[in-house]
């Protein structure tokens, strides 16, 4: 086997003379001659450590995990063929530079030769029958789309338009996730002046729903070339997201972007055939694609799924009454002209309930063909803060908010990735695939701002605020400026105690509703008084927190059950991907901050229903225990271990220490730091870093659960750097 080099010639076999140490920590570390044989590296020891964790991806990826996982895959898979993931990586694979191609072949080399000795460590692979086959050299672009594609949150323009349809166009963000939110992460980056060594240092952590085995890998790549260290997404070479090369680092977050789009699409049966078409934004009937796919089920039927792409993108709902509509268009449509009436396309538009239309997807990679991976060598090449600048001007998806610094004082703090220009109507709802202004106009400039005093992101209103729709409540983002402006003597190690912060500052509206006492029943009268003394800490050993979430709860379910909301209380229809987005219960639970004080909603009564949910709670004796009783870590896992036992947490949503349940419905957490980084640029041996797992992914092995009591404290682990410190394995 060869590869070709930047300087195009000729490397020997790859899997030759490269080295794996590993820490106490079992964190692998390589060591190869050059960056082709280190990407096969990477490869292969992810595929030794990871190897089920790597087929579940790959498989979900291509729409074919329900071959081993069974019947619940369908759903997924499912949409991973109408939306076309794996069509689409082949697409960005095919555009990729001869190098960069070459790099992620080195890769997929690597994780073909090790699969086979992955898989014998893992029995998961015995129970379900599943044997790996090579992977296609793309697979790692389809892991890197399958993870991201609902970044963007398109499906809460499905939200969106429900919410609309049931309460009035003006409600259409009535639900705004700039309350309680469901998704963020933390980062921040304090300049040397305000640090004891006088470099900069980055911390933060990715908040995503944790994973078993988890969504990050820690690990080093050392070569002649460059030596980086970094959290690197499990399938994909390199380090897109977290990375420290000695004398420069970065670290992301979600900029909470809206670069994704659905659009009403109007089909028909063509008129001359059995050819499907599209009403287009120049009033002719379009060609679609179309073709019919087989996903294999494990203990069940396989199930046909009609997949179709309009010029827009892939359909990925179509109307249970398609088939009239497509009879009414064809009629609609002038013979000689094949024009179509607008009227019948409004009607179209109208559907009472948005899971009932057609809807194609338009989103970057596939429209670009290009995912920005060139980036990732190029971030491993980084010596500065103007070469993370100058790579990441190339990223695509997701699109993420970047803080980097060097050891000569450099700073960045900008948006990185490819946002559409287009009609301001696109970012809310499904828009119509016929009318032409809403179609993509370009890219949008990226913002970037200079680091004064120290910048924060936490998905939070601020940079990206051109870019976006609904953004995190500033919640997090104020706390930890108000943390670290305690002091201007900041250490790695002394980041931690921002890391495991409870302070929940999302509690206090709903506590200034509490009635005034005379009110109250007695039992009423205490919860308040011990409520309000309460210092709005989510601390794990907490029991205010215990019985300020069980109030939450109350408050939550009693919105929900309102009539005002009775509209939207009915169970979601279409497919099952998107239900998470469509349950009005936990929509009212994290958006409870704006509904407390709406005024969208006339017949909703706020300070009624907090006097129910007090009173409720107190008559339950809810009891008095710590939160972090109820608060357990719930991972999720393709295969679910029912024997495992997941430790109570501190923390809420809103906290820096952001463990996130689902309120009004589960105290359990499944959404929590997936990651927790501190990169010093004084020494970067001196940086810290845990995953909430373990470094193996193997059930049962040493280092598969190792870090789990540390990270559920929030502590860290220190980086190694000194190969004397590190243990040789035999490769």
């Amino acid at each position: 086997m060869s590869l070709v080099t930047d300087a195009d010639d000729r490397t020997d076999d790859p899997a030759e003379d490269w080295e794996l140490y590993r820490d106490g920590w079992g964190i692998p570390h390589l060591r190869a001659p050059d960056a082709l044989r280190l990407a096969y590296a990477q490869g292969r020891v992810t595929a030794l450590d990871r190897a089920w964790q790597l087929e579940v991806e790959r498989h979900r990826s291509q729409g074919s995990s329900a071959a081993f996982l069974g019947p619940e895959a369908v759903a997924w898979d499912r949409f991973a063929r109408q939306s076309r993931l794996d069509d689409t990586a082949r697409r960005c694979h095919e555009e990729l530079d001869p190098q960069t191609a070459a790099w992620v072949g080195a890769y997929v080399d690597g994780v073909n030769d090790g699969l086979a000795a992955g898989a014998a460590r893992d029995e998961r692979f015995a129970r379900t029958g599943h044997t790996p086959v090579p992977w296609e050299p793309w697979v790692p672009l389809g892991i890197w789309i399958a993870t991201h594609i609902l970044f963007a949150g398109f499906a809460t323009k499905l939200w969106r338009e429900r919410a609309a349809r049931a309460l009035g166009d003006e409600a259409a963000t009535l639900f705004a996730t700039d309350g309680p939110g469901t998704a963020g992460s933390n980062g921040w980056l304090i300049p040397g002046d305000r640090t004891a060594s006088g470099s900069a240092i980055i911390a933060g952590d990715p908040h995503r729903f944790i994973e078993d085995p988890g969504v990050y890998q820690q690990i080093r790549l050392s070569c002649p070339e460059y030596d980086v260290l970094g959290l690197a997404v499990p399938g994909i070479p390199g380090f897109g997201h977290f990375g420290h090369t000695g004398s420069a680092a970065w670290a992301i977050t979600n900029a909470m972007a809206d670069y994704q789009d659905l659009y009403v699409e109007q089909l028909r049966t063509a008129p001359d055939g059995p050819a499907v078409e599209a009403l287009g934004p120049d009033g002719t009937w379009e060609p679609v694609h179309r073709h019919t796919e087989t996903i294999a089920v494990a203990g069940a039927e396989p199930v046909e799924v009609e997949v179709l792409e309009t010029a827009r993108g892939p359909v990925i709902t179509r109307a249970a009454a398609d088939g009239a509509r497509k009879a009414g268009a064809a009629q609609a449509g002038a013979p000689e002209t094949g024009a179509a009436d607008p009227d019948a396309a409004d009607a179209d538009a109208a559907d009472p309930d948005a899971a009932e239309q057609t809807l194609s997807l338009r989103y970057p990679p596939r429209v670009r063909r290009d995912l920005g991976f060139a980036v990732l060598p190029a971030l491993l090449r980084a010596r500065t803060v103007a070469d993370i600048d100058r790579a990441l001007d190339g990223w695509v998806e997701p699109v993420n908010v970047v803080h980097a610094a060097d050891s000569a004082g450099g700073l960045l703090h900008r948006v990185a990735g490819k946002v559409p220009l287009r009609d301001p109507a696109n970012r809310l709802r499904p828009v119509p695939a016929w009318d032409p202004r809403h179609a993509w106009q370009g890219w949008a400039e990226t913002p970037a701002e200079p680091v004064q005093g120290f910048a924060v992101m936490a998905n939070a209103r601020g940079i990206a605020s051109p870019l976006g729709v609904e953004f995190a409540p500033p919640h997090r983002a104020d706390r930890i400026r108000t943390l670290l402006s305690g002091s201007a003597q900041w250490s790695p190690k002394e980041m931690a105690d921002v890391h495991r912060d409870t302070y929940l500052a999302s509690a206090e509206p709903l506590l200034a509703l509490l009635p005034p006492p005379a009110s109250l029943t007695p039992a009423a009268q205490a919860l308040r008084t011990r409520l309000l003394a309460w210092d709005r800490h989510m601390e794990a050993d907490s029991a205010e927190a215990t019985l300020f979430a069980a109030l939450r709860t109350a408050t939550v379910r009693r919105f929900a059950a309102d009539p005002a909301l009775a509209a939207l209380a009915d169970a979601p229809t279409g497919s099952e991907v998107f239900h998470p987005w469509l349950y009005l219960l936990p929509r009212v639970g994290y958006a409870l901050e704006h509904l407390l004080a709406t005024g969208l909603l006339p017949g909703l009564d706020p300070v009624a229903h907090v006097r129910a949910a007090l009173e409720e709670t107190a008559a339950a004796g809810t009891p008095d225990t710590p939160w972090s009783q109820g608060h357990r870590l719930a991972p999720w896992s393709a295969l679910p271990d029912p024997e495992a036992e997941w430790p109570g947490l501190g923390g809420d949503h809103d906290c820096v220490n952001a463990t996130s349940s689902v309120p009004g419905f589960t105290d359990r957490c499944a959404r929590a730091s997936a990651a927790r980084y501190v990169w010093d640029l004084a020494r970067r041996e001196d940086s810290l870093w845990a995953v909430p797992l373990g470094a193996d992914g193997v059930t049962g092995s040493a280092h598969h659960r190792d870090q789990l009591p540390l990270w559920a404290r929030c502590e860290l682990v220190p980086v190694v750097t000194d190969w004397t410190r590190l243990s040789k394995e035999p490769v």
